[in-house]
């Protein structure tokens, strides 16, 4: 029987996840092997722990989306086919100008009448805009966007007649769109509006890191794995074949592949050379469709105390501070109370703009930006650390208009039908939607093998 050879040019969640679909639906032998340029697999999911005490936190990807109460969750059934258990995180309060916002009447108290009455027209509206279904079903959607597509976040944001309630929302979202409303649609700025009502999705983690996931999808695999050998080139050999050219050490590799997968992140995609100009063109105007770059900046810092708790609980806060931030108690999901972790997650202007800035100075704004409340907690600083993901999102994913799914993933399919794509800026920016896409692919690569079949 025909041994299959598939490239898979990237180590993260979407080059695991494909290669971890592709070895289980496929009917047949397939010799799989994984380009990595860096010197680890798991690309932005990343859970270190600090030099100080053994306490882990994340560094990357921060939670994980909970669909089931809507409708099949296949994130959540590759966690439990991993044999990884999971719990949930919540976070119900926001802080603004040193106040707790938890409640209806906190936010009635802060906001007045007023404003208490437009934010509750724009929770109706968004809600009748989209249903649960609806919003589980969104990032399949093809065709002519509709007019929350066409319409900038930034200008239904400013429809909103009070000022208080427009900056709560604006701080409420901003962490998740990791961009700046004016840069993203209504569409997207909506659909991260919702995303905090349990009626449309949940939040969780993974016991032990989120980190755990692809260590799993890496154990069960049978790939050829190459570390720290980026592709620099991809082009069409004889036949179906692709060629795919890689550096190591600093010298050149050549090898010929039936199927390549480019599961990279977006801003990476120009990094490869695409041979031939039918190729070339196809590839930049792919990744001008997605070119929505978001960020994202953690500052981690690890506290002797979890000083916080009684004052602010759940699993995370959003702070008014750099724009509209999220705060992670890290230290709530990491099993170790010991010490205390809080997590500051930055996004849009602010994370690309203070990632210029040295570590020590970005620590020390963290810890000004603490609420009046708590500031007392700095003087329980250990250690802190940052990790800079500037443009590692995207901040208007699926792109406008909303392509079919088969064209998102198939760029040039007329000479080069066996090269696809996978990444979660063709869906949703989550790792749910990197499981969509890898799943989508493996399943079509499964098919066109079957097919060839004799």
């Amino acid at each position: 029987m025909e041994l299959w050879s598939i490239a898979i040019i990237g180590g993260g969640p979407g080059g695991l996840m494909t290669a971890y679909q592709l070895q289980k639906r496929a009917g047949r032998p397939c010799d799989i092997t994984i380009y990595e340029a860096g010197a680890r697999l798991g690309g932005k999911i990343l859970t270190p722990r600090f030099s100080t005490a053994p306490v882990a936190y994340e560094a990357g990807a921060a939670e994980l989306y909970d669909y089931s109460r809507v409708g099949d969750d296949p994130l959540r059934e590759l966690i439990a086919e991993l044999g990884l258990s999971t719990h949930p995180m919540d976070g119900d309060t926001v802080v603004m100008d040193g106040a707790k916002l938890t409640t209806d009447d906190d936010l009635l108290a802060y906001l007045g009448a007023a404003g208490w009455d437009a934010l509750e027209a724009f929770d109706r509206r968004a809600k009748d805009w989209m249903s649960p279904v609806e919003y589980y079903e969104a990032d399949w959607k093809e065709g002519v966007p509709d007019a929350m597509a066409l319409a900038a976040f930034r200008d239904v944001l400013a429809e909103i007649p009070d000022a208080g309630a427009r900056r709560y929302i604006e701080t409420l979202v901003h962490s998740d769109l990791a961009t700046e409303p004016g840069r993203t649609n209504a569409y997207y700025g909506l659909q991260n509006y919702l995303m905090n009502d349990p009626d449309y999705m949940g939040l969780y983690t993974i016991d032990g890191g989120i980190e755990r996931l692809p260590e799993e999808l890496a154990k069960r695999l049978e790939a050829t794995v190459l570390l720290e050998q980026a592709v620099v080139r991809v082009e069409r050999a004889e036949g179906d074949l692709l060629r795919v050219v890689s550096r190591c050490g600093g010298e050149l590799e050549s090898d010929e592949f039936d199927f390549v997968v480019a599961a990279l992140p977006h801003n990476w995609l120009l990094g490869v050379k695409w041979g031939g100009e039918l190729l070339r063109g196809a590839m930049e105007r792919h990744h001008a469709h997605y070119d929505h770059p978001a960020h994202y900046l953690r500052v981690s810092v690890l506290f002797a105390s979890a000083f916080w708790r009684g004052r602010i609980d759940g699993s995370f806060f959003m702070l008014d501070a750099f724009g509209g931030c999220c705060v992670y108690d890290e230290s709530s999901r990491n099993g170790d109370d010991s010490h205390g972790v809080l997590g500051w997650l930055l996004g849009g202007e602010a994370a690309v703009t203070l990632s210029n800035l040295a570590d020590a100075e970005l620590i020390r704004l963290a810890l000004e930006s603490l609420p009046e409340s708590l500031k007392f907690g700095a003087a329980e600083f250990v250690e802190g650390r940052v990790h800079r993901w500037c443009g590692s999102v995207n901040g208007m994913p699926g792109g406008v208009p909303a392509l079919d799914p088969e064209v998102r993933h198939q760029p040039e399919p007329s000479e080069h039908p066996n090269l696809f794509v996978v990444g979660d800026y063709l869906f949703d920016s989550t790792l749910n939607g990197v499981l969509d896409s890898a799943d989508f692919v493996a399943e079509w690569i499964v098919e066109e093998m079957e097919d060839d079949a004799p």
